[in-house]
C-alpha cells in the first residue's frame, strides 16, 4: 500500500476534517438474540473507544432524530413498513404468514423487543448524516450502526430490516447529480446495488467475497441495466486476500470511477467482516489495511459519509471502527488500547491493531487480480462521461439534527 491506516499525508489531504459523528446511547441495547451474530453492542463499545481516547473531542457528537415511516417508505413499501411496526416477539405466531412473505422471524431476520426502535434509530443516523453532508456543515459525517445493505423494498435480508444506506444516498441525491457508494463488506451490497441498478445517478462499487451469501449476485458481468448499465462495479475475491492484494485493486478502480464518473458525494459502507478473524468471512485484511480505504476516500476531497455494516468478531469491530473514525478526524491512536468499559473483550494483547493471520492462503493469484482489474478497468471506461442531469421537484430535506450531544464527549455512554 502507498500509505498505511490514519499515516496522513502533508499537503490538501493533511487538513483536518469537519467530522459530524451519529450515536443513539440507546443502541447497545438491542438484541438479536444470544444465538445471533450480530451484536449492536459493538456500536456502543466503538463509542466507548472513541471516547476513552477523547476523540469525540474532535468531533460534533449527535444524537439522531429517529426515522419516520414516511422517511422508511422513500424506499420500502408501505405494507412492510407497516408490519415492522406492528411486528412483535408476542404476536409473531399469529402473524407467521406476513412473517414469510417478508421474511421475517427466521435465523438471520428474527423478531426481538424493540425491532421498529432500532430500525428508525439507526436509519435515522444515516439520513441525518446525509442531511448533514447536504448543509454543507460539516466535510464527513459518520453512523457506525448504519451500512444495514441487504434489505430490498419489500423483505428483510441478511441480519438487515431498513436499508438506511439507499435511504441515505437518496437523501444526498437531493442536492447531488451523482453519488458513488463503495462497500468493502465482505459481503455483496446487494440491496444497494439493487436499488440503484437503472441509474445513472448512483454508481455501486463492491469488493466481497466469493460463494457466501447472499448467493447469485454480486458477479463481474452486473454492470447495471438501462440508463444504469456500467454503474454497477462487482469485484468477487477468494479467501485469504490481504491489504496489498486488496489495495492493488481498490484503488486503481477507485482512481478510475473517481476520473470517469466525476461523484459530488461519497458513501463508504466499512463492513468490518472483511477483516482477518471474522467468524463469517475469510479475508485476511488488517484493521490498517481496512481502513486506507477510508483514507484513500477522505483524500478526494468530496463529501464523506461513513457508514458500518456487517462484523462479527466482538472485538474487532470497534477497534477497526474507532480507528476508522480517527482516519476521519486526522489524528493519530496509541496501540496500547486505554481502560474502557468493555476492557475484557479485548484480550489477550489488549492492543488497537492485530498482525493478518499467518498461514492463511491467499487464494487470490496475482493472474486473477490482474485479470479482474483489467475487465472491471475496461467496463468503466465504457462512460464516456458523467451523465448531466437535470433536477427535478424535490422531497423535503431530511431533518439535520440540532441535539448536540456534548456530554457525550466528556461522559461516554451516559
Amino acid at each position: 500500500m502507498e500509505t498505511g491506516g490514519n499515516s496522513l499525508p502533508s499537503g490538501a489531504d493533511g487538513k483536518k476534517r469537519k467530522v459530524s459523528y451519529y450515536y443513539d446511547p440507546l443502541i447497545g441495547n438491542y438484541h438479536y438474540g444470544s444465538d445471533h451474530s450480530m451484536k449492536p453492542l459493538r456500536v456502543a463499545m466503538t463509542h466507548d473507544l472513541l471516547h476513552k481516547y477523547r476523540v469525540l473531542n474532535d468531533m460534533q457528537v449527535f444524537k439522531p432524530t429517529k426515522a419516520t415511516s414516511d422517511d422508511l417508505c422513500q424506499f420500502h413499501s408501505d405494507e412492510y413498513i407497516r408490519f415492522l411496526k406492528r411486528i412483535t416477539p408476542d404476536n409473531a405466531r399469529e402473524l407467521a404468514g406476513l412473517c414469510k412473505i417478508y421474511n421475517i422471524n427466521t435465523n438471520d431476520c428474527p423478531v426481538f423487543d424493540g425491532l421498529y426502535d432500532y430500525c428508525i434509530s439507526y436509519t435515522g443516523g444515516s439520513l441525518s448524516a446525509a442531511a448533514r453532508l447536504n448543509e454543507g456543515s460539516s466535510d464527513i459525517a459518520i453512523n457506525w450502526s448504519g451500512g444495514l445493505h441487504h434489505a430490498k423494498c419489500s423483505t428483510a435480508s441478511g441480519f438487515c430490516y431498513v436499508n438506511d444506506a439507499v435511504l441515505a444516498i437518496t437523501e444526498l441525491l437531493k442536492h447531488r447529480q451523482r453519488v458513488l457508494y463503495v462497500d468493502i463488506d465482505v459481503h455483496h451490497g446487494d440491496g444497494v446495488e439493487e436499488a440503484f441498478y437503472q441509474t445513472d445517478r448512483v454508481m455501486t462499487v463492491s469488493f466481497h467475497q466469493r460463494k457466501i451469501f447472499p448467493y447469485n449476485t454480486g458477479f463481474i458481468n452486473h454492470i447495471g441495466s438501462d440508463q444504469g448499465k456500467y454503474h454497477a462495479v462487482n469485484v468477487r475475491l477468494d479467501e485469504g486476500i490481504t491489504d496489498d492484494t486488496y489495495h492493488s485493486l481498490f484503488k486503481p478502480i477507485i482512481s478510475k470511477v473517481m476520473e470517469v464518473y466525476r461523484p459530488e458525494a461519497l458513501v463508504l459502507q466499512c463492513g468490518a467482516d472483511s477483516l482477518a478473524r471474522d467468524p463469517l468471512g475469510s479475508f485476511n485484511l488488517t484493521i490498517k489495511g481496512h481502513a486506507e480505504c477510508v483514507n484513500f476516500l477522505r483524500s478526494f476531497n468530496l463529501p464523506l459519509l461513513l457508514l458500518g455494516g456487517g462484523g462479527y468478531c466482538i472485538r474487532n469491530v470497534p477497534r477497526c471502527w474507532a480507528y476508522e473514525t480517527a482516519v476521519a478526524v486526522g489524528v493519530e491512536l496509541q496501540n496500547d488500547l486505554p481502560s474502557n468499559e468493555f476492557y475484557a473483550y479485548f484480550g489477550p494483547h489488549y492492543t488497537l491493531h492485530d498482525p493478518p493471520i499467518k498461514g492463511l492462503e491467499n487464494r487470490n493469484s496475482t493472474r486473477s487480480l490482474e485479470k479482474i482489474k483489467t475487465r472491471v478497468l475496461d467496463n468503466i471506461s465504457k462512460l464516456e462521461h458523467a451523465p448531466s442531469v437535470q433536477f427535478q421537484e424535490r422531497p423535503p430535506d431530511a431533518s439535520v439534527d440540532v441535539q448536540l450531544l456534548t456530554q457525550l464527549r466528556t461522559s461516554g455512554l451516559d
